[in-house]
């Protein structure tokens, strides 16, 4: 784990750091934990490393590296191994550190008095040191000066060198040749004087202390990418032939459709020529969110592939815009990120409770298939299948992706991103040749789709006829109602309920799970495992149409049925029992705005287990 005020550039040493184990062969997976203030407020990125595939974080930190006190006091906590810290920083006093919160600074305060120590950083130093931790002080100014006096710099110019210094004593601790860190930097940096610096930096770090953990480079077969899952997101929608995407600001939604709008000129091939040729997709950032979905509403109607991103207070926006879409059936795909809330609630932290938000959003009926990623892979294919089902049902389609995952990063197999055998479905499409009625009735309930410019067609925002002109008869109103609804239901009968989950393990007791929490539940699940107790995770992917037949088939005759969620309510829980009958016998939840970890899965599993709990609330994190 690292740690450091927001804006001091913990990213960039945890990208660095990622890169160089990357090189050396070894998976990760990292969550980045953000204050919402531009800058000060403290912000961490917990990491975990292996040489086999990993999917979440633990709450137990073997190395914790650290910049300034306020991370100190924050972590010290969860460190098991090594703390590295700022030598400059041993005299610091708590109630001295102005950017921490006065809550979180009174509850380290009850601690440290509870156990007698006193509340500054040589205190808690020594607390460590009884404890077994080893300790690291680093002179992070004395090194950043000797490498301005070699390099006839100004120490400001160099002073962002201090996230590789912290990066090289770490990458040392784990006992990694220091070649890797150089290619990572090399990988990074492309300014030559920032290259030399941080090789300089990296080169005097090294030398301060001694390889520990024995980790040695790991051959690679094949290649590997690192990506978050904005990255991921974004990269799904242009695999899957995005040609519009709208947006207006907002975390953690808006580093999607930067991504996109730097990548906006892709190659394809065309699938009648085969020949290689180049394509734009056009990028808007709207006004607000209003805008953001009718532009990507107005987009589909000329038959683009069209989506926006949003996370909760936008979405709220778009809901009106999303019934017009749906009243009108146009296939446009809402990527929802999940935050805390309500209002602007926890904007940089993660949640889990915009579910039934998103399932019932907008008023009156009309159907919409909702969707939850569980991990990177699940995102990049999500974002390509969002399209083929938006367009088939000619429905919105919203895919939800908590911030968790969003700001998480993976290392993933490319094998694992191959989408060679997804096809683009563009549902029914034609030119018509004649009169064209845009919501004809025909048997499947899916009228033929016309683009914008091909055909005379109309589209309102009242109840229509089958050529969409306003019409209130009852008749009318009574099947173009039932014929929109219908779609939903020729959807739940066409999409396999196999690709609508995902199980994992076996035994009589279930977890039920959706979304960023997979990944804990899975590490956990292993661990488990080891101890003589096995579980079947059954991952919820779709919550409209729900695998209501396959969830009933695979929980019957379960001991105990688990629910694990990011909320407070178990909102897929009641989604599960509205449309199955049954009930979890077990809940663990959690609504703080930090990420669930595998240690707090394991641990909640086996309170379950041992002591029948029937509602487990975690709240680690910081």
């Amino acid at each position: 784990m690292i740690g450091g005020p927001q804006g001091s550039g913990v990213d960039t040493s945890a990208t660095v750091f990622g890169n160089a184990l990357a090189r050396a062969g070894y998976y990760i997976y990292g969550n980045r934990e953000y204050h919402s203030n531009i800058e000060g407020r403290h912000s961490y990125f917990n990491l975990t490393i292996s040489d086999k595939p990993m999917h979440s974080i633990s709450d137990d930190v073997n190395i914790l590296v650290t910049f300034e006190a306020e991370s100190i006091f924050q972590h010290f906590r969860e460190v098991r191994d090594y703390l590295v810290y700022n030598k400059a920083v041993e005299s610091t006093k708590l109630a001295a550190i102005n950017s921490i919160e006065r809550e979180t600074a009174e509850d380290i305060e009850k601690f440290l008095e509870s156990i007698k120590v006193p509340p500054t950083v040589e205190g808690v130093l020594d607390y460590l040191r009884g404890k077994g931790v080893k300790l690291v002080p680093v002179e992070y100014d004395k090194i950043l000066a000797s490498v301005a006096d070699e390099m006839k710099l100004s120490v400001a110019t160099i002073s962002r060198s201090r996230n590789i210094i912290a990066a090289a004593v770490s990458l040392k601790l784990l006992g990694l040749d220091k070649e890797y860190l150089a290619e990572a930097i090399r990988g990074l940096f492309k300014n030559e004087l920032f290259v030399k610096a941080n090789l300089l930096a990296a080169d005097k770090a090294y030398g301060l202390v001694n390889a520990v953990y024995g980790l040695k480079g790991i051959p690679i077969n094949g290649h590997r990418v690192q990506l978050d899952g904005n990255t991921a997101v974004a990269l799904g929608k242009i695999a899957g032939g995005l040609r519009f995407q709208s947006y207006y600001p907002i975390t953690p939604a808006s580093d999607e459709s930067v991504f996109i709008e730097a990548n906006q000129v892709v190659e394809v091939i065309d699938p009648d020529t085969k020949e290689s040729r180049k394509v734009g997709i056009v990028v808007v950032q709207t006004e607000d969110e209003l805008a953001a979905i009718n532009a990507g509403i107005g987009a589909a109607l000329t038959g683009a592939r069209a989506a926006t991103s949003t996370s909760g207070p936008g979405f709220s926006l778009m809901v009106e815009g999303l019934g017009w879409a749906g009243m009108n059936e146009v296939p446009v795909v809402v990527t929802y990120y999940m935050r805390g809330a309500p209002s602007t609630g926890l904007p940089t932290r993660s949640g889990q409770a915009d579910l039934l938000f998103s399932i019932h959003a907008g008023h009156g009926e009309f159907p919409k298939i909702v969707l939850a990623s569980g991990d990177h892979v699940e995102a990049f294919k999500d974002a390509i299948w969002a399209f083929n089902l938006a367009e088939r049902y000619q429905t919105p389609v919203i895919h939800l992706v908590d911030k968790s995952l969003a700001n998480a990063y993976s290392i993933i197999d490319e094998t694992e991103l191959d989408y060679s055998s997804i096809k683009a479905d563009r549902g029914k499409v034609i030119v018509p040749s004649g009169e064209y009625k845009r919501f004809q009735f025909v048997d499947d309930h899916i009228s033929p789709r016309a683009f914008i410019g091909n055909a005379v067609m109309h589209y309102t925002g009242d109840e229509h006829n089958e050529a969409g002109h306003i019409s209130e008869n009852v008749n009318n109103r009574t099947k173009m109602y039932e014929k929109r609804m219908k779609k939903l239901e020729v959807a739940d009968k066409e999409i396999p309920e196999e690709l609508r989950l995902n199980v994992f393990g076996e035994g009589d007791i279930a977890v039920v799970t959706w979304g960023s929490p997979k990944g804990a539940v899975l590490d956990a699940m292993e661990e488990l495992k080891q101890e003589g107790v096995s579980i079947q995770l059954i991952q919820l992917r779709m919550f409209s149409p729900f695998p209501r037949n396959l969830v009933t088939k695979l929980l019957k005759g379960k001991s105990k049925i688990i629910d694990v969620e990011n909320n407070y309510t178990a909102q897929a829980a009641s989604v599960m029992a509205l449309s199955t009958g049954i009930e979890p016998t077990n809940y663990v939840l959690k609504w703080n705005g930090r990420p669930i970890t595998r240690t707090e899965v394991k641990t909640a599993i086996k309170q379950v287990i041992e002591k029948n709990e029937k509602r487990v609330v975690l709240n680690g994190g910081q």
